[in-house]
């Protein structure tokens, strides 16, 4: 029942994680859709900013739960310390990111940094361990430690993603303040489809893990 229950909620990460992306792409089409108005734009963007925390839990999530079910299943040989210690520093990096969500302005600039620190570390760490794994030979199942580089790559994305994401706060402020002109509604275009392009990366990454995760064993 346990490892049916965790492979369940592990298999509910990667749905929630494209599910909400596309739902995040999709809002974001309407944010740059000249022909609707200010309002039902600034509206689509506000269901953006709230979807895309789905992806962003996932992301966070995916690590713990990967983990304690790789060691339910005697794949990785960690103990239970170590477990906990992972799902406590989960439940941090997640508290720290709907922080950022939620706060705005002065008020979040403290977590923001912090999450952005975490995402170094834990990408560095993940690259680091699959690599070291990969390099030493690892006993079979062979996913777990070439997921761990995967995993990374995600979070590598992600960055960059939200420094390409910074030109649209002025524009979309510009359009609440003086509604749709033609340098708006091309800053915020040019914004959007340069994240697009790292979203489909992103996505092209979780369907590789998770085929790689239930094509076992490799």
């Amino acid at each position: 029942m346990t490892i049916a229950l965790l492979t369940l909620l592990h298999l509910l990460i990667p749905i929630y994680w494209l599910g909400g992306d596309l739902g995040t792409y999709l809002c974001g089409r309407a944010v740059r859709d000249m022909t609707l108005s200010p309002a039902e734009r600034l509206f689509a963007l506000r269901l953006l900013l709230n979807v895309d925390m789905a992806p962003r839990t996932a992301l966070i999530l995916t690590l713990p739960t990967g983990l304690t079910l790789a060691a339910v299943k005697g794949w990785l040989p960690l103990p239970g310390w170590s477990l906990g210690g992972a799902w406590v520093a989960a439940l941090i990096w997640l508290s720290m990111a709907w922080a950022v969500h939620l706060r705005h302005g002065p008020a979040s600039e403290g977590f923001r940094k912090a999450d952005i620190a975490i995402r170094y570390g834990v990408m560095a760490g993940l690259a680091g361990t699959g690599a070291a794994a990969l390099a030493g030979g690892v006993p079979p199942p062979f996913f777990p430690p070439l997921n761990l580089p995967l995993r990374a790559g995600a979070i590598a994305l992600g960055v960059p993603a939200r420094r390409q994401l910074a030109p649209l706060f002025p524009a979309i402020a510009a359009l609440r303040a003086q509604g749709a002109s033609e340098a708006t509604d091309s800053a915020i275009t040019a914004t959007l489809q340069k994240t697009t392009r790292s979203v489909f990366c992103i996505w092209a990454i979780v369907f590789i893990a998770s085929f790689i995760g239930l094509a076992t064993p490799l």
